[in-house]
């Protein structure tokens, strides 16, 4: 096997820490894995099954295809963080009328108190995260995201996105 090649002094470096993708991903997990220990604690959830709930906490019925675009997870591992709820009771199936190869999906009571107990506290390290902005801050932020969300989904339209 040829040793690998040293980095030409002409190309541009790239430093991870500061390339934009790496940074959203590490915001992304940063926040992501400490909302987490949340309803980790309390409630025995994974990050896939929180974001079921809370999309089915939205929406009061759906597909697991549905919570997958929506949750921005794989079908697997929706189909996991599914049936471990609906083993717990926090999730029921319904049939699909209109086609009988899915399932609609709900929060049983159980599941609707997990989810009416979490949001509380969710919103509120929201709040917390973003006191590091002041208000005019917050909304430029907000609309930058929207913006790189628009962009990024025009570099790459049909991709299936997986978090």
């Amino acid at each position: 096997m040829d040793a690998p090649t040293p980095a030409s002094s002409s190309a541009p470096a790239l430093t991870l820490e500061r390339f934009l993708p790496y940074r959203l991903v590490a915001l992304s997990a940063r926040t992501s894995n400490a909302l987490a220990r949340i309803y980790a604690e309390r409630f025995e959830l994974t990050i896939p099954q929180w974001r079921v709930i809370a999309t089915l906490g939205q929406s009061p019925v759906a597909t697991a295809r549905d919570i997958a675009s929506h949750g921005m997870m794989h079908k697997s591992t929706v189909s996991r963080a599914v049936s471990a709820l609906v083993a717990r009771g926090l999730l029921r199936k319904e049939p699909n009328a209109h086609d009988m190869r899915e399932e609609h999906l709900r929060l049983t009571d159980a599941g609707r108190r997990i989810y009416d107990s979490i949001v509380p506290e969710a919103l509120a390290f929201e709040a917390r995260l973003m006191t590091a902005l002041d208000p005019q801050e917050r909304r430029l932020f907000l609309a930058m995201i929207d913006k790189l969300d628009a962009q990024a989904r025009s570099l790459a339209p049909d991709m299936e996105i997986e978090a």
